[in-house]
């Protein structure tokens, strides 16, 4: 007789047996998933290693267990070869992809990698952040974007838009590298608080093009709710917005915005149409605001007082807005694009937040990349998880060639880019 405890391990062992493929399921269905990027490194050894060793005890897995090891199995070689093929069809940089690249800016941790892309004339900037200059001297840094830019020059492509996330408080994407500044909502309780955030952005300004940025990601201009939502892990946005009076968010994003220029630097006004109302955090899941754009003027004053500011692009958050487009995100919604460009008379570039985050990647980035650039934005953002760039210009790329995605829309868009580049190429303007 087998005593009971034994008897419970080998029970445990069997079913071990059996369901293990289960723990490769997740992985095979979100291959290169943003979700999995902090596992990157440990994804193939995952994804592949362990199934070769399930193949080498074929003979001793229940059946079960066979069954779902074939499916993983299968799941991921379509997942592995319909990324393979997207990068290679990419990465041939055909004029189609070099047309919709330079609408793209992303992040990177390979140099190498984004180098290619560059020189290619895929990407039409980069996205520098925490990463990029962890551990690293502000000389290094320096000379890298430099030297991507001189590359740029070589090959006869415009320069690259060089974007940060340097908005003072707790968003020091650059820190320690470049100065650690407060929170731009300290400046609202100087006796002139327009004059003192044109200081403070003067200040951020110069660090900022000095290490070769040209786009800050900055002001943010939504207003300060009275407390940080339930579902909020990421967002906080009471912690990083300036004030609750719109009015005075203006003047304050004004000044700031002023300052950025005075170095050739262009600011981003975000997160239109405002996170402030937001009860999800739009990292990780879809968010909506229910209110009409009447409910919304006063969040809206600040946006629409500075858009077409000399100094400021303007970012569309991952937020739809029902009574506008119940369908589409604010970031890729014709909608949303229209009222700014046609109510608002507004010119300027139109960037997406990260198309890795949650409330639009389970779309397809590739779908949501498409029509971000056929409503009328200008860069889409993919800094997160860089890789995802190879599939969000082939879906780019797939909906240029079906129609979908007009040329004259992008002619309008790159008209807007290149007036961009002319602002950085001479501060002040």
């Amino acid at each position: 007789m087998i005593p009971a405890g034994r008897g419970l391990i080998r029970g445990a062992a069997r079913l071990s047996l059996k369901l293990w493929p289960l723990v490769l399921l997740p992985f095979a269905c979100y291959y290169q998933h943003p979700l999995l990027f902090s596992l990157r490194h440990v994804e193939s050894l995952l994804l592949w290693v362990l199934p070769l060793l399930g193949l080498l005890c074929w003979r001793r897995l229940p059946g079960s267990a066979r069954v779902l090891l074939a499916g993983v199995g299968l799941l991921l070689s379509g997942q592995a070869i319909e990324y393979r093929l997207q990068r290679e069809g990419v990465l041939a940089a055909g004029p189609a992809m070099q047309a919709l690249g330079r609408h793209f800016v992303v992040g990177y941790t390979d140099i190498d990698e984004v180098r290619e892309l560059a020189a290619k004339g895929l990407i039409g900037g980069i996205y520098v952040g925490r990463r990029n200059v962890s551990g690293r001297s502000l000389p290094e840094v320096r000379d890298e974007i430099a030297g991507l830019q001189a590359l740029r020059a070589q090959v006869g492509l415009p320069p690259l838009i060089v974007a940060a996330d340097q908005e003072g408080g707790r968003v020091n994407h650059l820190s320690p590298l470049l100065e650690r500044l407060p929170p731009l909502a300290d400046v609202s309780d100087q006796p002139d608080p327009g004059l003192a955030a044109q200081a403070y952005g003067a200040r951020q300004g110069g660090a900022l093009a000095g290490l070769g940025v040209t786009l800050n990601f900055g002001p943010v201009v939504d207003l300060r709710p009275p407390g940080r939502a339930a579902g909020d892990r990421f967002s906080d946005i009471p912690a990083r917005a300036i004030g609750s009076n719109p009015e005075g968010v203006a003047e304050v994003a004004a000044g700031y915005l002023d300052g950025l220029a005075a170095s050739g630097v262009r600011g981003t006004l975000k997160h239109f149409p405002g996170l402030g109302r937001v009860s999800q955090d739009t990292h990780l899941r879809p968010a909506r605001l229910s209110e009409s754009p009447a409910d919304l003027a006063a969040d809206w004053l600040p946006f629409r007082t500075l858009a077409g500011h000399a100094g400021s692009a303007l970012m569309l958050g991952h937020v739809t807005l029902e009574a506008l487009d119940p369908q589409h995100a604010a970031s890729h919604s014709p909608a949303v694009v229209s009222l700014l460009r046609g109510d608002w008379g507004y010119d300027g570039v139109l960037v997406t937040d990260d198309l890795n985050m949650g409330a639009v990647y389970n779309f397809g980035i590739g779908r949501i990349a498409s029509e971000a650039l056929t409503a009328g934005v200008d860069l889409v953002l993919v800094s997160y998880d860089p890789r995802q760039i190879y599939r969000a210009l082939y879906g780019a790329a797939t909906a240029l060639a079906e129609g979908r995605l007009p040329v004259s829309r992008l002619q309008d868009s790159t008209r807007r880019l290149e007036k961009l580049r002319r602002f950085s190429a001479a501060p002040g303007v």
